[in-house]
């Protein structure tokens, strides 16, 4: 199986993010301010709390966009108030011909927005799609299906030049893993979770142009709709560890798979890093006794299933099934194939654990 995962920032390019974000907050915050935990409420001329709107400012400057907008819901909210700021019922998206994240087909479902769907893998497939009738273009960053190679800056650059319809990325899996997402490189939204940054559940974050994020706040206006001052300085504190953290587990990755493709441990085939959603291990056995690995892995501490990919709750390496887009694109991988991420685990670890969890499972 040949796989195309993305690239990952290095230790040392994820310590220049690290040292990025924390210039930005200080140019937002004094540091009396930034102990504090924040306001509450609806704030006459804002709408939020003040705190919110400057953590919202802060990412804004971050990511180099007009404008960001803190949200309830997590990355699915996210997409789906980006989409709404966006789309009428019944508008037509261009999206990837590929099994779609269940959450979003839900969206796209209620909304009643009709899908035209083109191989992103090829430019010019997408290129050729896009006419007077299509509103949009959504893109997730990353992969869904282990064959994807597109490489979305091209794509959405590409696209920009002929032109300026309005792109939605789905950045779940990728902010501060890869050099970019889709706002930088001319989209006019990205979408991504915060939980998934190691903040608080349930808040998501949509940076982009601000008539995007305007009709977003004009949208959600309702005082319980909104993200409270210490949420949103919850949000930001986390974000802070989550580069150098990300690029730590990109490493141990690398040293996983070629321990496994060295073909140290009887009955695991091979090692493919992809990502799927987050960037793990597709381990291939050569049995299929995928769930009786699982089940043994349980037992030597491996966390069987995720939390909220790589959340703040999850640390200990997990072993679990290949992605639900992958398999339905490969079903027969389903029994053969296990999904490693070490989280914030050595190489070492997991090595241990598979070769035990196999071993016992065969």
């Amino acid at each position: 199986m040949q796989t195309f995962p993305l690239e990952f920032l290095t230790l040392s390019e994820a310590k220049k993010l690290q040292f990025k974000l924390v210039d930005t907050i200080t140019h937002h915050f004094t540091g009396a301010e930034f102990l504090s935990m924040g306001d509450l409420g609806v704030v006459p001329g804002l709408g939020r709390p003040k705190t919110t709107a400057k953590v919202e400012r802060v990412r804004a400057d971050f990511f180099e966009v007009q404008n960001a907008a803190l949200v309830r819901g997590a990355g699915t909210g996210a997409i789906r108030c980006a989409l709404q700021a966006v789309l009428k019922a019944g508008d037509k998206i261009l999206i990837h011909d590929a099994p779609i994240y269940s959450t979003t087909a839900t969206t796209l479902e209620f909304m009643d927005i009709d899908t035209v769907k083109a191989d992103m893998n090829d430019t010019n497939e997408v290129l050729k799609a896009i006419n007077p009738g299509i509103k949009l273009v959504y893109i997730q960053h990353s992969r869904q299906k282990s064959s994807d190679s597109y490489n979305m800056y091209e794509l959405i650059n590409a696209i920009r030049k002929m032109t300026n319809i309005p792109i939605i990325t789905d950045e779940n899996y990728t902010v501060f893993k890869t050099k970019h997402i889709g706002t930088q490189v001319g989209a006019s939204a990205s979408c991504f979770s915060c939980f998934k940054l190691l903040g608080p559940e349930g808040i998501g974050c949509v940076v982009g142009v601000s008539e995007v994020i305007d009709r977003i706040r004009s949208m959600n206006y309702s005082g319980g709709g909104q993200v409270q001052g210490y949420e949103a300085m919850e949000v930001l504190r986390s974000m802070v560890f989550a580069p150098v953290m990300a690029a730590v587990q990109a490493e141990e990755i690398t040293k996983i798979a070629k321990v496994i493709n060295g073909g140290e441990i009887e009955g695991v085939e091979a090692a493919h890093i992809v990502n799927a959603q987050s960037r793990t291990i597709l381990a291939k056995l050569s049995d299929p006794i995928s769930s009786k690995v699982i089940e043994e892995a349980n037992k030597l501490g491996a966390a069987t299933h995720p939390v909220g990919a790589e959340s703040r709750y999850e640390i200990t390496p997990m072993f679990y099934r290949a992605s639900g887009t992958f398999i339905k694109e490969n079903p027969e991988m389903k029994d053969y194939m296990i999904r490693i991420n070490p989280m914030r685990a050595g190489w070492e670890t997991v090595i241990r654990i598979l070769k035990e969890a196999v071993r016992k499972a065969r």
